[in-house]
């Protein structure tokens, strides 16, 4: 098995460690952070409706006119901050965070604090 693999495999584990715990309702949804090596997407899920009810990412066209020349640490702000702006026009202000398995550090954290000072509540 090669490295790239074992770090997958590894990130899934955590992941499922992570979902155990972590569970969106209605009330309070889940935030879900995914990180590709170019991109970050992060979505509002019920759980108990298995629906997305808000997401934003580096790829939206809000987002992407802004992030031409930022580094991905900077994307990532821009991504937390539209996905808080789309979910208190959706009526959301409490969220559970979900980091995904990857560590709460870099693209993960500044998503993270972009969406507090936007108005979610986690």
């Amino acid at each position: 098995m090669d490295k790239a693999k074992q770090k997958r495999l590894a990130r899934r584990r955590r992941h499922t460690r992570v979902r155990k715990r972590v569970s969106g309702t209605a009330a309070q949804p889940r935030l879900c952070v995914f990180r590709s090596l170019k991109h970050i997407y992060a979505q509002v899920i019920d759980d108990t409706s298995a629906c997305t009810l808000v997401a934003a990412s580096s790829l939206d066209a809000e987002v992407r006119a802004n992030v031409a020349d930022k580094d991905k640490i900077a994307q990532a702000a821009l991504v937390g901050e539209a996905l808080a702006r789309r979910a208190l026009d959706a009526g959301i202000e409490q969220v559970v965070f979900d980091r995904g398995g990857y560590k709460y550090h870099g693209r993960v954290k500044s998503l993270a604090e972009a969406a507090r000072e936007g108005g979610l509540k986690f």
